[in-house]
């Protein structure tokens, strides 16, 4: 096998467990390939804001994939390398559209995700879990009204994410969205829609900073869970999909690991990068 040199990785689903917590095996296995010098890669939907700073502060973490493709961000130097956002116009054209559905809707601009007052005080209307709404308030930045705020600044998105409680009206917007030339269109959670620029994949942006860390696609590996992470699966030298995975996801890996809650990430790390496992059975 090819040696690893970079490991990409999804967190909510996919490192993290159901309540939003690092496992101290995952912890650890991620420190021992650092340890041998390979790059640990946060690959994440979450603004980089929102990506918590324990994640951040483990051996290895210097470099993020954040909002799905939309950002490529030195985290040592608080920069980003790379950018690929929806236009202002565009932005508020399709913030416009989805004003007119039951749903709530954040835009992710310069590394925040941008909330308003009457969404964070009915989670409960868009199917959103205790455990994601605490997540929720903890990674957003509260404005009085979005569409104003867009307006004013003149600032692109790199992410726009709505939540759904009728998944009816889900995937009548979709329908609406894929009419709209230079999106792409992705999901995380069964009741969510993420809205991308079409080249802001996870899979362009993890050749984009292997290709700048001087790393060759065949030592990446990436593990995801979601509809926004299957780019990233097939474009990895070897994708691993969690047990808990949407079927799509799955089917675009390389190998299934067990699932988020009985630590996946590492378990696979262990079989194929740590030696520990030669039978490379999962558990």
């Amino acid at each position: 096998m090819t040696e690893i040199k970079m490991i990409a990785l999804d967190m909510d689903g996919t490192l993290l467990d159901s309540q939003k917590k690092l496992s101290e095996r995952n912890r650890r296995a991620l420190a021992a390939c650092a340890a041998r010098g390979i790059q640990i890669v946060p690959a994440t939907g979450r603004a980089v804001h929102g990506i918590y700073p324990e994640i951040k502060a483990m051996p290895g973490v210097r470099y993020a994939i954040a909002t799905n493709g939309g950002v490529v961000a030195d985290l040592s130097e608080e920069k980003n390398l790379q950018t690929c956002a929806i236009s202002n116009e565009q932005t508020l054209r399709i913030l416009r559209m989805i004003e007119k559905y039951p749903a709530m809707y954040d835009p992710y601009i310069e590394g925040w995700a941008i909330a308003q007052p009457e969404f964070l005080e009915h989670l409960d209307r868009y199917g959103i879990s205790p455990v994601m709404q605490k997540m929720v308030h903890a990674t957003r930045k509260v404005v009085p009204n979005i569409i104003r705020f867009v307006e004013e600044s003149k600032k692109e998105a790199e992410k726009i994410n709505v939540f759904f409680g009728d998944m009816e009206e889900r995937e009548k917007l979709r329908r609406e969205l894929e009419q709209i030339d230079g999106l792409f269109i992705s999901s995380s959670l069964y009741n969510n829609l993420e809205i991308n620029r079409k080249e802001a994949t996870k899979g362009n942006a993890i050749l984009w900073l292997a290709e700048y860390l001087g790393i060759p696609r065949e030592s990446v590996m990436a593990f995801g869970d979601g509809g926004n992470d299957v780019s990233m699966l097939k474009e990895a030298g070897i994708g691993v999909a969690m047990e808990n995975g949407v079927d799509e996801a799955k089917a675009a890996a390389d190998y299934i690991t067990v699932s988020n809650d009985a630590d996946g990430v590492a378990a696979a790390l262990e079989c194929f990068v740590l030696g520990q496992d030669g039978s490379r059975s999962w558990t």
